[in-house]
């Protein structure tokens, strides 16, 4: 069984790379679902109702959340009316929406997908995604021993202390949120597949997929003065993902692929 996951979808441009580019991709490496992060994939926050509608009709299965979850309020409706859809589930509060899905695939195959947040840099009084993962992977493994986690953290370090923390408990170990793809996929010793940073889906030409012009204002200028809006950059477009193989039996993943293809 093949899984694609997309790396965090980037406004209108990130939008356009998946009607473009999702379906060849799909055909390329014979995808059996897709999973995409989609917490920028509206103006670069959040996500709203025409964007998800967008993504779903695009081909996109099933979405995860990131820091930027309730910046349109129209997530909470979101989460009330589809089961395709998660947030991170080591918020440190009790919000809507729920943090891991299991999702039936042909031929009576589950899986589990779970989302986690970081801690460093972002909001260290959330709850341990190691603790939270624990519990979340107990409970998937009542019904599948197939797990695939978005961990949405700013730190590598983090990121890969948890990869190895799950080895071989998780099927995957996703890393999202720096919105620059990282070289470092691979099966970690005990069969988990591991990536720190699937990549942004989005702008080629920008600052993690932010327009360049503001994004340099922001370093050069007196930081004393008003800062400009962050706008989501046009132009040429990537889809970033991983394409990850996985033994439907074991939940162990045999392959994991990294995948950046370009706007023609």
């Amino acid at each position: 069984m093949n899984i694609l996951f997309i790396g965090d979808i980037m406004g209108r441009c990130g939008r356009d790379a998946v009607f473009e580019l999702l379906y060849e991709v799909k055909e390329k490496y014979n995808i059996d679902y897709t999973i995409a992060n989609g917490e920028n994939s509206s103006g670069g926050l959040g996500m709203n109702a025409n964007s998800y509608s967008e993504l779903c009709r695009a081909g996109v299965d099933f979405f995860t959340m990131g820091n930027h979850t309730y910046s349109k309020k129209e997530i909470i409706s979101l989460f009330e009316q589809g089961e395709n859809i998660i947030r991170p589930a080591n918020y440190k509060e009790d919000l809507p929406g729920e943090g891991m899905a299991i999702v039936n695939l042909s031929g009576g195959v589950k899986i589990a997908i779970i989302n986690l947040i970081g801690r460093v840099y972002i909001d260290d009084e959330n709850n341990s995604p190691f603790l939270v993962a624990d519990d979340m992977i107990k409970k998937a493994n009542e019904k599948t021993p197939i797990t695939i986690i978005d961990f949405h953290a700013e730190a590598t370090s983090e990121k890969e202390a948890l990869g190895y923390y799950l080895d071989g408990r998780a099927t995957a170990v996703l890393g999202t949120h720096t919105h620059v793809q990282t070289a470092d996929e691979r099966i970690l010793p005990h069969g988990t597949a591991y990536i720190t940073d699937v990549g942004r889906t989005g702008a080629i030409d920008s600052v993690l997929g932010l327009d360049i012009n503001a994004s340099l204002a922001r370093f050069i200028e007196d930081p004393t003065k008003k800062k400009p809006p962050f706008n989501v950059a046009k132009g040429r477009h990537q889809l970033c993902a991983v394409c990850i193989t996985i033994n439907e039996e074991s939940g162990r993943a045999e392959d994991i692929k990294r995948i950046c293809v370009y706007q023609k």
